[in-house]
């Protein structure tokens, strides 16, 4: 009987430790990605004009704004 007590306090130790691991794993990379977006203006200027097209900053400003909805 007491083995199947530690069994289950080692179990839940393991589920909780899980489960902040994760939210915790979660906000540090939210936050990094905030401060370091995966795209910047100049990656979609650069993107734009391989595309033969000259980018307005009005579309570059649309543009970001979808990528950060998605973020």
């Amino acid at each position: 009987m007491p083995f199947l007590i530690d069994l289950l306090q080692i179990l839940g130790g393991f589920i909780v430790g899980g489960i902040a691991g994760f939210f915790l794993a979660r906000h540090y990379m939210q936050k990094y990605l905030k401060k370091n977006p995966p795209i910047n203006e100049q990656m979609i200027k650069a993107m734009m004009s391989q595309m033969g097209r000259t980018p307005s900053q009005k579309q570059v400003n649309q543009m970001m704004k979808s990528m950060s909805k998605y973020m």
